[in-house]
């Protein structure tokens, strides 16, 4: 615009070198903070991902009010604005939006000192970053190129003390809890109008991928100096160390749930009941956790503007992370723990050919990799496709009133995994396009399956 200086826009390439480790997102985001505090020396940073895009230039606007606000704006660290998607299918076939934790959850975090830091769609104060550097113009260049440098952070308090932490795969967490534990409180805006937009994943193996990473990350972090419960003792609330807890703990998830999804149904076949008779008071109990839990579930999500049906997707797929992508988070942060594996950032793609757009726009569930996965997936939902036939057979052989009584509960969790599973059957034996089951996947969960099953009703005495 005439009359006006154009903002400056500065493209960094951080020097990376195989003897000196670069710590991944977290390395590049410090060297453009440094960077970026002899270029503009601006009191606020923004953080957005590339994948995310402004849809509203109030904005900074909106996190201005925060920062300037004369009551607390010595007290605030960094606004957070929710994440949300463009291109979001009407029923979400793979619960992309994160719906109930940016509508309802992170709304009660900011009651309680603020939330989390989720790294992009935040705004962040430098003061509590780093120091601002200041010279003649000779002298700041030539700083920028030694800020640049991989030796730069050596022996510094860079990603220990002083910009974001080193160590982790979510460093983005570590951080904003590590602000939060030096005093500062951070808040959660979620405007009427959209101000950041990003891209969600668009096939399963994007989403499974996406929250192994995330959860291994936080999973890292729960058992790191970091953890909430020690680290942020007498400096957070008790509260706010809870609600850390909530998604650091998400691969411990897959314990019960693998459990939950195997063990009963096993013991179906054999005739063994793990619940209560209908008939009996206690089993009044389970069904009062079981209808309370699913019902205030679906209330949340209706009432976070979503639909029946993309709260059954919700359900498939909050099934499907616990099963595949906490179970290896879990599996491998304790490998870390013990030496035997290391630290790496895995980047989740986002780009799919045409083919795999026109099944994610008509609600296709997307299973053309490989992936272990889907084996695991697969051989889950064979096994209890395998035992409800078994079972059903019986009660249509030897009459089925007895086992109703006895073992209605597991017959009726067996039948929801079956139910819920509809997709993956059909992605293993029915449909024909690219994005079926493999052959190779569906041969050896086919197999694990029928081993287990088999193996069980042997070994195992009714």
């Amino acid at each position: 615009m005439e009359g006006c200086t154009l903002p400056t826009l500065v493209y960094l390439a951080c020097e990376k070198r195989p003897q000196h480790f670069h710590n991944f997102k977290a390395g590049s985001m410090n060297a453009l903070i440094m960077v970026s505090s002899i270029i503009s020396n601006a009191l606020l940073i923004l953080n957005v991902d590339c994948d995310m895009y402004s849809s509203s230039s109030e904005s900074l606007r909106d996190a201005l009010c925060f920062f300037m606000d004369e009551k607390q704006n010595h007290q605030i660290g960094f606004v957070q604005f929710p994440h949300k998607f463009r291109n979001l299918t009407k029923n979400e076939i793979y619960g992309g939006s994160l719906r109930v934790i940016v509508e309802v959850e992170f709304h009660g975090f900011d009651d309680n000192d603020g939330p989390m830091c989720i790294g992009s769609c935040c705004f962040h104060q430098r003061d509590i970053q780093n120091e601002r550097i200041e010279g003649s113009v000779q002298e700041l260049e030539q700083k920028a190129k030694e800020l640049a440098s991989s030796t730069y952070e050596l022996n510094s308090k860079w990603g220990k003390e002083v910009g974001l932490r080193y160590g982790y795969p979510v460093e983005d967490v570590a951080t904003g809890l590590s602000i939060q534990c030096n005093g500062w409180k951070s808040v959660y805006y979620n405007p009427e109008r959209v101000a950041f937009f990003g891209l969600p994943p668009t096939t399963l193996t994007q989403t499974l991928v996406q929250h192994k990473r995330w959860s291994e990350g936080d999973f890292q972090i729960f058992l790191s100096k970091c953890c909430p419960f020690w680290f942020g003792h007498k400096r957070i609330s008790f509260v706010q160390q809870m609600g850390y807890c909530n998604y650091l703990l998400w691969p411990c998830n897959a314990l019960p749930t693998l459990t939950y999804c195997t063990v009963p149904t096993l013991y179906l076949i054999r005739g063994i009941s793990l619940f209560p008779k209908i008939s009996s008071l206690w089993f009044l109990p389970f069904a009062y956790i079981a209808i309370s839990t699913y019902v205030y579930s679906l209330a949340e999500y209706l009432w976070s503007q979503g639909t029946v049906l993309g709260w059954w997707n919700e359900q498939r797929v909050w099934l499907y992370k616990r099963t595949s992508s906490y179970l290896f988070a879990f599996i491998d942060t304790l490998l870390k723990q013990i030496g035997l594996s290391e630290l790496n950032f895995v980047i989740t793609p986002k780009v799919v050919d045409e083919e795999v757009s026109d099944r994610y726009k008509k609600e296709i569930l997307e299973f053309g990799d490989s992936s272990p996965m889907f084996t695991i997936l697969a051989t889950l939902a064979l096994m209890n496709l395998f035992c409800l036939v078994a079972v059903l057979s019986t009660v249509v052989m030897n009459g089925g009133q007895m086992i109703w009584e006895r073992m209605g509960l597991q017959m009726l969790l067996c039948m929801a995994l079956v139910v819920i599973n509809s997709p993956l059957y059909e992605a293993l034996f029915v449909r024909k396009d690219k994005g079926k089951m493999p052959s190779d996947v569906t041969l050896k969960s086919v197999g694990f399956a029928t081993l287990i099953c088999t193996c069980f009703s042997f070994l195992v005495k009714g």
